[in-house]
C-alpha cells in the first residue's frame, strides 16, 4: 500500500501544478477528462498513445508539460497551415516562443531559434524531419518532449497514409527518445497497434476517451438512379441554414455542386487538390472567416479544418472506410450544438472507391531498388537511387518502406539505404513485398465493405460506428435514421461461454487471428491482422472460430 500512496503522492503533486499553470499561462480553468492523466504520465517520463475525438484538446497534453520541463517539445504537424494556426495561438501567450519549420520560412532561421534556446515549441512536418541536417540540429537542442499530431498517419492502412510518417520511429531514437505522445481522433485497434509499432513507442499507456459524438445525428439516404441523388442532396443542402460541409469524390463534382448551389443562391465554393495553391487559400479563408455558406470539397479538405460551428456535413458518397467517414463528420458540431451528418448512398458508389483504392505495389520497381541497393557493398544514397530509377522522392520512400517491412532494406541516420536481407534474393523481398501490399489491399477492400455495412445497416448507426472503433454501445442511440423509425432493435446478449464478446481474441482456421469488433443476435464482426473485417454467421461461426 505505501507504494501507491507515494505514487499517488507524485501524481498529485504534478496534477496541481498542471492545474495551476493551465489558469496562468493559458486561462483554462479546468482541464478535460484525459487531459491531465495524459500529461502526468509524460511527466513521468512514459510514452502516451492518446486518442481523443475532435474538438477534445489534444494538443493542451503536450503544450502544459513543455512549460514544466526543460528544453523544447518538437511537434510533428502534417499541414503547414494547422502548424501556422498553432504558432500564432502560442505567441499570443506567454509560453515561452514557438517557431514552425517548412518550407515557407527560412528552416535555417527556425533552427537557430530552437538550438539557441528561444523557442519552447517547434512544429514541422514529418517531410522536414526526413533530412538528416534538421533532425541533427533538433538533437542539439536536447528536445524534452515529442507530440506525433494526427498519428493515424502513420498507418500504412491510413485514408491520410503519408509515407515519411512510418520513418519517424528512426527520427524519435536519433532525438534520444524523449517522452512521446502520439495523438489522433480516430483509430481503429489495428490502426493503435500500427502506431506503436511504426513509432516504437516504449510500453506506452493507451489513452482512449470514447469516439461518440451525440450532438451529430446520423441519416443514409439510399438512391437508385444517380441523377436522382445529385437533386436530393443540393435540394438539402440548400434549404440548410448555417456553415456546411459537402464531401464528393472527384474533383469536377465539387465544382459542379458548387455551382448547381450557388444557382440556388448559397455561398458556395469548391475545393480540391486540382486548384492553384492562392484559390485554396482563399476558400479556406472564406470557411474560417465564416463568408461562405457551403464548401463543396474532395477529401483534400480536412486537417486543420478547425470552424466549431459547422452545422451540417454531407457526403456524394461513401468514403473509403468509416475511418475516413468518421474523421470528416467529426468536423460538424464541435461547438457541442445539434448538427447532422447525411450520406447519399447508391450502392454502385462503392465501385468507384475499389477503383481509387485499385493501385498495386510495382514489383519491378521494388525488384530495381532492391538489386541497385544490393549492388552496392555498403549503403547507397536515397537521392542517389531516386536519380538512378527516375523516380520522385515521396515514391522512392513508398518502395523503401515496404522493402524495409519485408526486411530486405534498412535506412540509416543519414538517410542512406543499406541491403541487409541476408540470403534473401532481390527477388524474394520484392515478392515479399508485394505480398505485404496485397495484404494491405484486403485490408482496405474490408473496410469499404464496412462502408457498405453502415450504409445499409437496419440497426442503430451510430452502433455500428463506435464497435468498429472497438468501442461496445449495447443500446440504440435514438439520433439516426433507424432508431427515429423505430427498425433499429436493441442489441440482443449473447449466451454463454462461446458468445464471442466484443473484444475477444480469436483465431480463425483459414484467417488466422482476430478481434471480435461488434455483435448481434446473429452475426459478429471480426478484424483480422490478414484481411480485414470479416461478418460471419454465427449459425456457422463455431466451427471455424475459437477463442484465444
Amino acid at each position: 500500500m505505501r507504494w501507491w500512496m507515494g505514487l499517488k503522492g507524485r501524481f498529485g503533486r504534478k496534477g496541481r501544478r498542471l492545474r495551476a499553470t493551465a489558469r496562468q499561462r493559458f486561462g483554462w480553468q479546468k482541464l478535460r477528462p484525459g487531459q491531465q492523466e495524459a500529461m502526468e504520465h509524460l511527466l513521468n517520463g512514459r510514452d502516451v498513445l492518446l486518442v481523443m475525438p475532435t474538438g477534445g484538446g489534444k494538443s493542451a497534453v503536450y503544450q502544459l508539460p513543455t512549460l514544466l520541463l526543460e528544453g523544447p517539445t518538437i511537434v510533428v504537424s502534417p499541414l503547414i497551415a494547422l502548424q501556422r494556426d498553432q504558432v500564432t495561438g502560442l505567441l499570443k501567450v506567454d509560453a515561452g516562443g514557438a517557431v514552425a519549420v517548412n518550407s515557407t520560412s527560412s528552416v535555417a532561421a527556425g533552427l537557430e531559434k530552437v538550438t539557441a534556446g528561444h523557442a519552447a515549441f517547434v512544429f514541422l512536418s514529418p517531410e522536414q524531419l526526413a533530412k538528416p541536417d534538421v533532425v541533427e540540429r533538433l538533437a542539439q537542442a536536447g528536445p524534452s518532449l515529442i507530440a506525433i499530431d494526427e498519428a493515424h498517419c502513420v498507418s500504412s492502412w491510413g485514408h491520410d497514409f503519408r509515407p515519411d510518417y512510418q520513418r519517424l520511429g528512426k527520427v524519435i531514437e536519433r532525438l534520444g527518445h524523449p517522452p512521446v505522445v502520439a495523438m489522433t481522433a480516430t483509430a481503429a485497434p489495428n490502426v493503435r497497434e500500427e502506431i506503436v509499432g511504426s513509432l516504437g513507442l516504449a510500453d506506452p499507456v493507451e489513452i482512449v476517451r470514447g469516439f461518440d459524438r451525440p450532438n451529430i445525428s446520423l441519416e443514409v439516404r439510399r438512391f437508385v438512379r444517380a441523377e436522382d441523388k445529385s437533386q436530393a442532396l443540393v435540394e438539402h443542402a440548400a434549404s440548410r441554414g448555417g456553415l456546411g460541409l459537402v464531401y464528393v469524390a472527384t474533383r469536377k463534382e465539387s465544382e459542379e455542386y458548387a455551382t448547381a448551389l450557388a444557382a440556388r443562391g448559397r455561398r458556395a465554393e469548391p475545393y480540391h487538390g486540382g486548384m492553384r495553391g492562392a484559390e485554396r487559400t482563399r476558400v479556406h479563408e472564406l470557411f474560417t472567416r465564416g463568408d461562405v455558406d457551403t464548401v463543396v470539397a474532395t477529401s483534400a479538405f480536412g486537417m486543420g479544418i478547425d470552424r466549431p460551428d459547422v452545422r451540417y456535413v454531407l457526403h456524394a458518397e461513401p468514403p473509403e472506410s468509416p475511418d475516413a467517414y468518421y474523421q470528416e463528420i467529426g468536423r460538424a458540431g464541435r461547438d457541442g450544438a445539434p448538427a447532422s451528418a447525411v450520406l447519399f448512398y447508391r450502392q454502385e458508389d462503392l465501385g468507384l472507391r475499389r477503383f481509387f483504392a485499385g493501385g498495386r505495389a510495382d514489383r519491378e520497381a521494388l525488384l530495381r531498388v532492391a538489386t541497385l541497393a544490393r549492388q552496392h557493398a555498403g549503403t547507397v544514397p536515397a537521392g542517389e537511387l531516386a536519380a538512378l530509377l527516375k523516380v520522385s522522392t515521396s515514391r522512392l520512400t513508398m518502395l523503401v518502406n515496404l522493402l524495409e517491412r519485408a526486411g530486405a532494406l534498412s535506412v540509416t541516420d543519414t538517410g542512406d539505404l543499406r541491403y541487409t536481407a541476408g540470403r534473401m534474393t532481390p527477388q524474394q523481398a520484392a515478392a515479399r513485398a508485394v505480398e505485404l501490399d496485397e495484404t494491405r489491399h484486403r485490408v482496405d477492400d474490408s473496410r469499404i465493405d464496412m462502408m457498405r455495412g453502415y450504409a445499409e445497416t437496419r440497426g442503430c448507426r451510430r452502433r455500428f460506428l463506435l464497435e468498429y472503433f472497438g468501442e461496445p454501445y449495447p443500446r440504440r442511440c435514438g439520433a439516426c435514421d433507424t432508431c427515429a423509425s423505430g427498425q433499429a432493435s436493441e442489441p440482443v446478449p449473447l449466451p454463454g461461454k462461446g458468445a464471442f464478446p466484443v473484444r475477444a481474441k480469436v483465431t480463425h482456421t483459414m484467417w488466422g487471428p482476430g478481434t471480435v469488433m461488434s455483435r448481434e443476435h446473429d452475426r459478429i464482426t471480426v478484424l483480422f491482422d490478414s484481411v480485414g473485417y470479416k461478418t460471419l454467421s454465427l449459425a456457422v461461426v463455431e466451427d471455424v472460430l475459437r477463442r484465444t
